[in-house]
């Protein structure tokens, strides 16, 4: 399991500002459970989450430069995509972690990456935040976009 070393899902210091999720819509019980958790990091953090639906992992980064152009301070993007028998896969991957990288760069708004990207679906409901689940990588998605939030604030503002 990847969750070895995990830095934690405190976040400190991030309050009224406006967090955008752009959540994919395929694989519907996975996807429940990684907006579950990324919304309770936000609400922690006291800001109300706004969620978008996007049809698939694909449609994610063109979503979230649309949150980070429109004054996003921060974008969770949330998606599962299974490993099948097709080279789908892997271009649907690297199109995401390409994109939302595109985005966080071009834009400067810090992207939570919260893509799951499994062999199995057994592997994704290990990591959605469900009760059964051994991992919450929608929650720890939230923590890391709003933490560099934080970070860049405080660089910026040195």
């Amino acid at each position: 399991m990847s969750g070895v070393g995990n830095p934690g899902e405190e976040v400190v210091g991030f309050t009224g500002q406006r967090v955008v999720i752009v959540a994919s819509s395929w694989h519907t019980e996975i996807m429940d459970g990684l907006i579950a958790g990324a919304e309770r990091i936000i609400t922690q953090a006291g800001v109300t989450p706004e969620l978008h639906r996007v049809p698939g992992t694909f449609e994610l980064p063109i979503a979230a430069q649309e949150a980070a152009r429109s004054g996003a301070d921060a974008v969770v993007a949330l998606g599962v995509v299974i490993r099948g028998g097709t080279p789908h896969f892997d271009f649907v991957c690297n199109a995401a972690t390409d994109g939302l990288t595109r985005v966080a760069l071009d834009t400067g708004v810090p992207m939570g990456f919260g893509v799951l990207t499994c062999d199995t679906e057994q592997q994704a409901l290990d990591r959605a935040g469900l009760s059964s689940s051994s991992e919450d990588k929608g929650a720890q998605a939230a923590a890391a976009a709003l933490n560099t939030w934080v970070v860049l604030r405080n660089i910026r503002n040195a």
